[in-house]
C-alpha cells in the first residue's frame, strides 16, 4: 500500500486556517459569551449580515492585526451605516462592540506554548 505524506502542509493553508478559527472564535464569543443570551436577543438581520462580511474579510487576511481588524470593521459598518432603514447609532453601536472582541480573537491567534516534557528522571538535592 502507498503511505500517505500528511507532512506536507502549506505555510499559506495553515494561515488561512488559524484566520479562520479566529474569525469562528469571534463571532462563537459574541453570540454564546458571557453577555451571549443579552447579544442573541439583540441581534437583527443586518447585523448578522455585517458579522459575516467582516468575518469573510477576516479569512481574507494574511496576518490579523489590531490595527487592520479595526480598519475592516469600520469599511464594513461604513456601508450600513449609510442605509435609511438603520440608525447611525445601532451601527455605532455594533463597531465598537465588535471592537471589544480583539482581546479574545489575539488570545486565538497566538501560538500556543508547548508543555515542558518529562524526561522520567527524579533530581535530588544533595
Amino acid at each position: 500500500m502507498a503511505q500517505k505524506n500528511n507532512k506536507n502542509i502549506s505555510v499559506g493553508g495553515a494561515v488561512g486556517l488559524a484566520a479562520s478559527l479566529a474569525a469562528l472564535a469571534a463571532g462563537s464569543y459574541f453570540i454564546f459569551g458571557p453577555q451571549g443570551t443579552k447579544n442573541r436577543k439583540a441581534i437583527k438581520g443586518w447585523t448578522l449580515k455585517a458579522k459575516g462580511e467582516v468575518l469573510e474579510k477576516i479569512e481574507k487576511l494574511k496576518e490579523v492585526t489590531p490595527e487592520t481588524y479595526n480598519k475592516l470593521i469600520d469599511d464594513v459598518t461604513a456601508k450600513y451605516s449609510k442605509l435609511k432603514d438603520i440608525s447611525g447609532d445601532e451601527v455605532a453601536a455594533l463597531a465598537s462592540d465588535l471592537k471589544k472582541h480583539w482581546k479574545a480573537i489575539a488570545r486565538d491567534l497566538a501560538p500556543k506554548k508547548k508543555a515542558a516534557k518529562k524526561t522520567g528522571k527524579k533530581v535530588v538535592a544533595k
